[in-house]
């Protein structure tokens, strides 16, 4: 494989890991986060860069790794000629704008939800009142990204989102400006994604099931993820009746990149929930230790426009995170007294398997970096379910990090979700 000059652009330092397997294919990596507070993070595996902007006429090639108006940027230096993996202002506005990104499946031909955007509070606690159900608070724009705010309701009558709302209120009222409420049903939750090359899908497909709760059972507060278990697909009825519809709008806005589609099945249908249109994490990480084709390599293809051979491994990939304090929470003064610069040890060296997520290298010791507690996504492959959790549980017992914690059941529940899949057929 011909060697690139590979520049990532985050905000606040998602995409470690794939910068570091990028440079161990090979290629020569800059990487610019930035926050502040986050850019210790992948000291010591990948060069940084300082100024971004002043790299691109280096790169041969330039990833972004994030919405939040990154897509703006990565659309512009496309019109440059510049090959670019990233987004552009309408798929952000996908995930960023949860009802915008409703109706534009509705546009497609894909059956939604029923939903109601709301600006403030007492509006959406009269229509509970008034519309008694079982609905989920999702709040949009950047007010998603802090996962603990989404509330799933339990109770029939409503009065559980009602009390939740009227906490919102008095607590968030800054914070969460625009919020939608969903109805809720109940099946097996899982996404539908693919890589796009400005033009179409690539197959295969990717079908991933995420762990979003911080304890097993999903139990505990929400978080960005504790674990995902996933297999390769070619196209299949889940596809074709959600993701496939974009593609024409994709198409229509040249993007280069990730999409993904999280959903609700079961025997009456299929309900989507909410666009992520870039990459996911761990979900890249994971994705990549089950490609036998280099991830640079297919960078490279997917942002030039042609159809990667993309060749993956057979059976399921597993990733389970190991996250230290205050995560899933904000809270620095913790953070400083049990996480920030704790050290990490393998009792045997480190494989490919060890996904590093906020962590860097000083004086040859891998320590904990950044803010959030994110240390790493540790994956596991096999021909079964349960052969990949074994490999990756395995993995885990050779990592020591003072105060870590992980769930223990990532991958549990596929036997029982993979059976109803097919018994509805949303798998052929």
């Amino acid at each position: 494989m011909e060697k690139r000059n590979f520049l990532f652009v985050s905000l606040t330092g998602l995409i470690s890991d794939i910068a570091w397997q990028v440079a161990k294919e090979g290629n020569e990596v800059r990487y610019f986060i930035g926050d502040k507070a986050e850019r210790d993070i992948a000291d010591g595996f990948v060069a940084k860069s300082k100024d971004w902007e002043k790299d691109i006429d280096w790169a041969d090639i330039i990833i972004f790794d994030d919405t939040l108006g990154q897509g703006e940027k990565a659309a512009n230096l496309r019109k440059q000629g510049k090959k670019v993996v990233g987004g552009t202002a309408y798929s952000d506005r996908l995930e960023d704008d949860r009802s915008f990104g409703q109706e534009e499946l509705k546009k497609a031909g894909v059956n939604i939800l029923m939903y109601k955007e709301f600006d403030n509070f007492d509006s959406a606690i009269e229509h509970v009142t008034e519309n008694p159900g079982r609905y989920v608070i999702k709040p949009s724009g950047e007010a998603q990204n802090v996962k603990r705010r989404l509330f799933v309701g339990e109770e029939d009558d409503g009065h559980d989102v009602i009390h939740m709302l009227e906490a919102y209120k008095r607590a968030f009222s800054e914070e969460i400006k625009i919020f939608q409420l969903q109805r809720r049903v109940t099946g097996v939750e899982v996404a539908v994604g693919g890589f796009f090359n400005g033009k179409n899908f690539i197959y295969p497909i990717n079908i991933n099931f995420e762990h979003k709760k911080l304890f097993p059972g999903e139990n505990g507060p929400p978080t960005g993820e504790m674990g995902t278990t996933m297999f390769w697909s070619e196209p299949n009825e889940l596809f074709t009746r959600t993701l496939l519809k974009m593609e024409p709008k994709l198409a229509e806005e040249g993007y280069v990149g990730y999409i993904d589609l999280n959903c609700i099945v079961n025997h009456a249908g299929i309900y989507p929930l909410e666009f992520t249109s870039r990459f996911g994490y761990p979900t890249i990480m994971i994705q990549q230790a089950g490609m036998i084709t280099p991830i640079g390599q297919f960078f490279w293809d997917l942002a030039s426009g042609i159809d990667p051979k993309l060749k993956v491994r057979s059976g399921f990939q597993i990733g389970v995170r190991i996250v230290m304090p205050p995560f899933p929470f904000d809270d620095d003064e913790t953070f400083d007294s049990f996480s920030k610069n704790a050290v990490i040890v393998f009792k045997k060296p480190p494989n490919d398997e060890y996904h590093i997520e906020d962590v860097k290298i000083v004086g040859g010791e891998w320590l904990v970096a950044g803010t959030s507690g994110v240390i790493l996504t540790v994956t596991g492959t096999g021909q079964t379910m349960k052969q990949a959790q074994a490999q990756a549980y395995s993995r885990i017992k050779n990592v020591m990090i003072p105060n870590m914690y992980y769930r223990t059941d990532i991958g549990d529940r596929w036997v029982e979700d993979s059976d109803r899949l097919h018994t509805w057929g949303y798998l052929r």
